[in-house]
This record gives C-alpha cells, sequence and structure tokens, in this order.
C-alpha cells in the first residue's frame, strides 16, 4: 500500500507540473544560479516582476513584452545594456559588501563537518586550519598515503594535534573509486573529443566502458546511448535499457528521457505511452532538452495529451532559448535532411550530397587557383553539410588564398572567422575589422554586415549607431540575411532610430526567407507576446519548433542516414525513430520508409505495419504528401489496419486537394472506375485520370493506359445497355423503303444465293495444266488415285 500511495504521490506531481505549465511563463534556463538565491523569498516576490530581468544584481525594466533569455540577446537587449553602461556603473564597495553577505549565509548554511577518530573524535572541523604552514580551507589528504580526507578540530594542528577523518573508511573507499573511475572516463573523453578515426573513438569507448562499470553517471550515459544507437559499440537495446534503467534510479535526466523513448517506441519494453509521458515529464524536470522537446511536439500535436498550444508554447520557447544562445556569427552547422524515399528513387539528387570525385574536382581547380572553388570550399568546410564535414582549419586556409587573389567574399569570411574566433583561428577584433573593411570597401554585403556589427558592438571601433545602421541597410539592400536581422532588431529596440515594430517585423521577416535560426526566433517571440502583431500561439509554436530543430541533436539524421547508407539499418531506424519522437518529420518519413521496407529485424515482423502506419501518419499531419498517399495505400491494401477504401479515399482526396499530388488523383481515379470506397463513375473517374496528366508529366503515359481501357469498358456498358430488339420495333420500314421493299429484299437475297451457287459450281471445275509443269514429287509418291490427272 506504501509504494502505491508513493506512486500515485509521483503521478499527481507530474501531472500537476504539466498543467501548470500551459500557464507558467518559461523564465530562462532550467539552472539557477547560486546570487539568484541569495534573497529571501519575500524579497524575490517583491522585486521580480514578470517585466523585469536581473543582471549582475541590478534590475533593469523590459521595454517590450517579450523576455527572451539566450544569450543572443544582442538582438533584442544587449543595446539597451550598452548604452546604460549598467556594469560599468556598479559601486564596487556595495558589491564587495553583497558578495560578503552571500558568503556569511553560505557559511551559516553550510553542515558542520564532525570529527571521526584520529584525535578530536566528535569535535567539530575547524576551517580554515594550518597545516606545514598552509592554510586550509577545506578537508584534505596531504600528509596522509592512503588518501584519506581530514580536519584539524582547532586552527594550528602543530600546536594542537587535534585532528579527525572527514569520512568513514567506506565513503573514503568508494570516493577513491569514483575519482579514479573519473580519471577513467577523462581518458576516454579526451581520445573521443580529439581523434577523428573510427578505430580510435572504439577505443575511447573502452575507457568509457570501465568507468560505466564503476558507477561513473556521465559514462553510463555515453555508453548507455552508444549500445542505444550502435555508436562504436555494437548495439544491444536490453542492455541499454538495464543502463537507462540504473540511471533513472539515480535521477539522470538523460536516463529518464531514453527510458521514456523506449517505452514510447516499444523498443525491448511493452509500449506504454503512459510510461513514456512520466518519464519524459521528469527527465524534462531535470533540465534535459530533448525531453522537453518531446513534450512540446507531444502537446502541439496532441499524443498521448490533451492538445495545448499554450503547453506546446512553454516546452519549445524554453528549448529555442538554449538554441539561440549557441548560435555564433559564422551560423552553425547546416542541417541536412535526406528523405530516403526519394533517395533510393533518385540516388543523389534528392540529398544534394556532393560526390566524392566532385568535392575532388574542386579542390584541384582550387589548388590550380580558381577563385570561386576556393570560396566555395571554405564554405563548405566552415559550415559543413553536403557530404563535408565541418574543419575550420581547411576553410581558413581556403579564405585566406581567395582573400589574397583579392575576393571580397574570402575577406568577409576571414573578417567572421576573427570575430568569432575558433581553436584554428584567434579571436581578434582588430584583425576581423580589418578584413570587414576590406571587403566592405569593395561593396560586399558580408563585409558591411561585419562592419555593421563591429560598430553597433563597440569591436576593435568606439560604438557608432549611425554607421551601424548605415552599413546594416547597405547589406540588407543587397539582400545579406545578417544584415535584414540586425536591422530588424535596430528598429525592434529603437537603437539608433525611433522604434518601429512593422519595420523590424518586415526586416525579421525577410531574414527567416533566407533561413536565418535567429530570425525565426525573433518573429517566435514577437508571436508569442504580440508585440508588432496579433498574438498568435500556433505561429509562434510552429516558428519555435523550427528553431528547436536546427539544434545541436540535429547532426544525428546526417549519422542516422550514414547508418543507413552503411547497412546498419538497425541503428538507423532506433536514430530515427528518436528524432520523429522530437517532432522531426523527415525522421518520421524515414523511419516509416525503413519500417515499410522490413529492412529493421529488431522490430517483430508483425508489427512492423502498424509501426509504419503510426509514423506515415505523423508525418503526414505535418504536410508531407508521400506520408498522406502512403496512408490511403495502407488502408486500401490492409497493411497494419484493416481494408477500410473509404478511409483510403479520404486520405487520397486530402492529398490530392491540399498537396495536388498526381499519384493522389490517379488513385482518385481508379476508385472512382472501380467502385471501390465510392459509388462507381466512370465520368469521374476521367475527370481525375485528366488532372493527374496536367499535375504531373510524368502520370501521362499510365493515363493515356488507363483512358484507353477505361474507353474500352465504357463502349462494353454501352452495347450491352443498348435493346437490339426494341431498336427494330421503333423503325417503320414502309417508310424507310417503301411500300415494297419485301419485294425488293426477296430479288437481293435470291441474287446472292444465286451467284454463290455459280461460285461453288466452277470451284468443282477441273483447271488444265501447262504440259511442262508438273507438281513437285514428295519423298513418298502418294497413291495413283490422289494424282492430278495429265
Amino acid at each position: 500500500m506504501g509504494r502505491r500511495a508513493r506512486l500515485g504521490l509521483v503521478l499527481c506531481v507530474a501531472v500537476l507540473w504539466a498543467g501548470g505549465l500551459a500557464a507558467a511563463d518559461e523564465e530562462g534556463n532550467q539552472d539557477e544560479s547560486l546570487e539568484s538565491k541569495t534573497l529571501s523569498a519575500e524579497d524575490q516576490v517583491k522585486d521580480h516582476s514578470t517585466g523585469t530581468r536581473v543582471v549582475a544584481g541590478q534590475i533593469f525594466l523590459e521595454s517590450g513584452k517579450s523576455d527572451p533569455q539566450s544569450e543572443d540577446e544582442e538582438n533584442f537587449h544587449s543595446q539597451e545594456e550598452e548604452k546604460e553602461n549598467s556594469l560599468e556603473e556598479l559601486n564596487s564597495l556595495e558589491m564587495s559588501n553583497l558578495l560578503n553577505k552571500d558568503l556569511e549565509e553560505a557559511e551559516i548554511q553550510s553542515p558542520v563537518l564532525t570529527a571521526i577518530g584520529g584525535t578530536a573524535d566528535g569535535e567539530p572541523c575547524h576551517f580554515p586550519f594550518l597545516f606545514m604552514e598552509k592554510e586550509y580551507a577545506e578537508c584534505t589528504a596531504d600528509g596522509r598515503e592512503d588518501g584519506r580526507l581530514w580536519c584539524a578540530t582547532t586552527y594550528d594542528y602543530k600546536k594542537d594535534q587535534k585532528w579527525g577523518f572527514c569520512e568513514t573508511e567506506e565513503q573514503s573507499n568508494k570516493r577513491r573509486q569514483m575519482q579514479e573511475a573519473e580519471d577513467v572516463y577523462q581518458t576516454g573523453m579526451k581520445i573521443l573529443n580529439e581523434s577523428s578515426k573510427k578505430a580510435q573513438k572504439k577505443e575511447a569507448y573502452q575507457y568509457l566502458l570501465k568507468a560505466a562499470d564503476m558507477n561513473h553517471t556521465k559514462a553510463m550515459e555515453k555508453v548507455s546511448y552508444a549500445l542505444l544507437f550502435g555508436d562504436y559499440l555494437k548495439q544491444n537495446i536490453q542492455s541499454s535499457k538495464e543502463l537507462f534503467e540504473k540511471l533513472t534510479e539515480e535521477g539522470s535526466p538523460k536516463g529518464q528521457m531514453a527510458l521514456g523513448f523506449l517505452y514510447a517506441s516499444g523498443l525491448g519494453v511493452n509500449s506504454s505511452q503512459a510510461k513514456a509521458l512520466v518519464y519524459y515529464t521528469f527527465g524534462a524536470l531535470g533540465g534535459n532538452l530533448i525531453a522537453h522537446m518531446i513534450l512540446g511536439y507531444r502537446y502541439w500535436a496532441g499524443i498521448g495529451v490533451l492538445q495545448s498550444c499554450e503547453s506546446a508554447l512553454t516546452h519549445y520557447r524554453l528549448v529555442a532559448n538554449h538554441v539561440a544562445s549557441d548560435i555564433s556569427l559564422t551560423g552553425g552547422t547546416v542541417v541536412q535532411r535526406i528523405r530516403l524515399a526519394d533517395e533510393v528513387e533518385n540516388p543523389g539528387m534528392a540529398s544534394g550530397m556532393l560526390e566524392e570525385d566532385l568535392i575532388q574536382y574542386y579542390q584541384f581547380l582550387a589548388e590550380k587557383g580558381d577563385v570561386q572553388a576556393q570560396v566555395g570550399l571554405g564554405q563548405l568546410h566552415l559550415h559543413g553539410g553536403r557530404g563535408v564535414e565541418q574543419n575550420h582549419q581547411r576553410a581558413f586556409e581556403y579564405f585566406n588564398q581567395a582573400a589574397n587573389a583579392g575576393n571580397s567574399h574570402a575577406m568577409a569570411f576571414l573578417g567572421k572567422m576573427y570575430s568569432e574566433g575558433s581553436d584554428v583561428v584567434p579571436q581578434s577584433n582588430e584583425t576581423a575589422l580589418q578584413y570587414f573593411k576590406k571587403a566592405a570597401d569593395m561593396g560586399n554585403p558580408v563585409g558591411q554586415s561585419g562592419l555593421g556589427m563591429a560598430y553597433l558592438y563597440g569591436r576593435g571601433v568606439p560604438v557608432n549607431y549611425e554607421l551601424a545602421l548605415k552599413y546594416f541597410q547597405k547589406a540588407a539592400e543587397q539582400g545579406w540575411v545578417d544584415g535584414q536581422l540586425q536591422l530588424g532588431s535596430m528598429y525592434y529596440n529603437g537603437i539608433g532610430v525611433k522604434r518601429d515594430y512593422k519595420q523590424a517585423l518586415k526586416y525579421f521577416n525577410l531574414a527567416s526567407q533566407g533561413g536565418h535560426i535567429l530570425a525565426f526566433y525573433n518573429l517566435a517571440q514577437m508571436h508569442a507576446t504580440g508585440t508588432g502583431v496579433m498574438r498568435s500561439c500556433h505561429t509562434a509554436v510552429e516558428l519555435f519548433k523550427n528553431v528547436c530543430e536546427r539544434g545541436r541533436w540535429s547532426e544525428r539524421l546526417m549519422t542516422a542516414y550514414n547508418s543507413y547508407k552503411d547497412g546498419d539499418s538497425n541503428s538507423a531506424v532506433v536514430q530515427y525513430l528518436l528524432l520523429a519522437e522530437q517532432g522531426y518529420e523527415v525522421a518520421q518519413s524515414n523511419a516509416a520508409f525503413i519500417l515499410d521496407q522490413k529492412e529493421a529485424s529488431i522490430v517483430g515482423e508483425n508489427e512492423t505495419y502498424p509501426r509504419a502506419l503510426l509514423h506515415w501518419n505523423r508525418a503526414a499531419s505535418q504536410g508531407y504528401t508521400v506520408a498522406r498517399i502512403k496512408l490511403g495505400d495502407y488502408h486500401f491494401y490492409g497493411f497494419g489496419t484493416d481494408v477500410d477504401y473509404e478511409t483510403a479515399f479520404i486520405h487520397y482526396r486530402l492529398a490530392s486537394e491540399q498537396q495536388h499530388s498526381a499519384q493522389a488523383m490517379f488513385n482518385l481515379g481508379y476508385m472512382h472506375e472501380k467502385g471501390l470506397g465510392i459509388k462507381q463513375d466512370i465520368h469521374l473517374a476521367k475527370r481525375f485520370y485528366d488532372m493527374a496528366a496536367e499535375a504531373s508529366p510524368d502520370a501521362q503515359v499510365p493515363v493515356f493506359l488507363a483512358l484507353c481501357k477505361l474507353g474500352v469498358i465504357y463502349s462494353l456498358q454501352y452495347v450491352q445497355e443498348i435493346n437490339i430488339r426494341e431498336i427494330f420495333s421503333h423503325i417503320d420500314m414502309d417508310q424507310l423503303l417503301g411500300p415494297e421493299w419485301d419485294l425488293y429484299l426477296m430479288t437481293i437475297i435470291a441474287l446472292l444465293l444465286g451467284t454463290i451457287i455459280a461460285y461453288r459450281q466452277r470451284q468443282h471445275q477441273a483447271i488444265p495444266r501447262p504440259a511442262g509443269l508438273r507438281p513437285a514429287v514428295p519423298q513418298q509418291e502418294p497413291p495413283p488415285e490422289h494424282q492430278p490427272p495429265q
């Protein structure tokens, strides 16, 4: 009964939290800082209203209604902070007093350590204490060979010799074991992060396996996911499940989210959407962003929960804040979305991937001094994508070659790299400014935008909003998205210009058409708060969802694709299934495709079609035409469900009306022709066949054959419907041929009969042959009576 009560309490907490999400206004990152906790609860209620935010201990009133939380708040509020110079105006004495107060409170709240054993058993530890002419503010293992932590109970250990252990022997052994596990984990992570070769990464995971066996939490998380996806370890769903359960017991948000995924997809466990929702909820409470994203999609689509736009908005906004804060000046990694169905039909065409031979050809051109090839390869290596891995070193080399040849685009991108800084290129505002100036003087929009950023934020030059506005306008006029984005930000905040939300909306829309993530993010904030536009929760959720899908986890789309291309369908389908849970439509359709082709052996044969049907349905609800047609096919043929012509007809009609699919129109024509799920109607069948031919040139040949068949069927039906006797009964022969038509008919018949008789008689008469001609003699002569007369 006690377990049942505890479970009920847990479920109540989860439900209450999920219900409160719709009304709660998300206030930034999950992990609060220590400084934000120093105020009393009463002061927080009194001072931190919904329209304020805390920066370095000061409270600023927000000018707008929105409350973005990411580091890229430069787009909305950082300019105001710079104008006010808030950080420089802080009084150092007041700050020192605040810090001292915080330390005093921390000391009061910290538990008092009691010495165990030694010469002062049970006495409180004294911090700091003096040992070997050095002060210690915490327990130490110095002076002991066994590494066990101890403390002094008076200030001067040498004088008083009062000491005791800070931990029991069991605690000491456990701590040393965890330290050893941490060392092994760090060794594995170092190899994993510094190497790109598959063999070295496998070696790294051997270290992580060892650390996981020693109950190192982070190592267990890495290993469990590697076992789930088959990344550098042999895929083992059952082993990964056991690790996830262990992590969940320890309160790991990653473990909770992954266990929720297993229950949602039915991998290694019996599928249970209720359990999945509980684990997802606790994962989100622990701050796991993927869990938040999954819950956002579920509330948006109404999967396992009541559909709630406001709840979806809360989850998606939180994740989008983190994604937006990771966006750098260079734009980050490109998300490659490849549909397996299109790839199978047109290999290499639909994916946009560059073949190795083509890349080598461009490299050859670049080595020969082709500037355009150098710039193109530089951009590919800077952002990654299209089959090229992100490599800042190669990007820098190609841009450098092109810049030395006088290419303004390369100069501008070098300016971006120096402005952002990386392991390859040291951050330098001065060097970046030089490259931006050179490119801007040549009329390059990228350089103009970079120069505008320098003047806007004072990077290497004094802050000058007028010049920043000027350069952003020049870049925006040439269609450069960064210029449009920053111009929209200046209009939104009223920096250098009068605040104008309509102009801000205009430039954010322009930048979003170019695919800029921060433009989507800013538009989402405007629609979520109703700033400059009518508030629209639905539009805000769609925009935030777009931003969330640009997060670093999107790189797994390419990992899954590579697994599929390498023939590992089991690994690919699991990765696509997790991405499908996050709401990626392309992952839903790809997972359904693999299941449809029965290429994943980890899914039982009886479950293949029902699961594929589920993901085709989710992809179709997001507007994917092929998925909608597949739904019609599954109901038409009874794959994963009962044969239902009426439902199949509905799906085909939706694909025809909403996406103008030629395939759907052809299928509707066939169903009208056969009378399947609808009343038979040959005229409507012909109409849909004609519409299919008009919608796609590829449909013209099958439509022609279908129309020929339809014509034959129509002719036969017409003949069947005609009553010959009834037609002749309505014919008046006297009026048509005259009163003596019967005599004429008898005369004609007599003449025909005489002609036939005469022809037959002539056939029996002998035909004389010339004397020199004889018939060919066969190998065996026939009897004399069968020989022709001489």
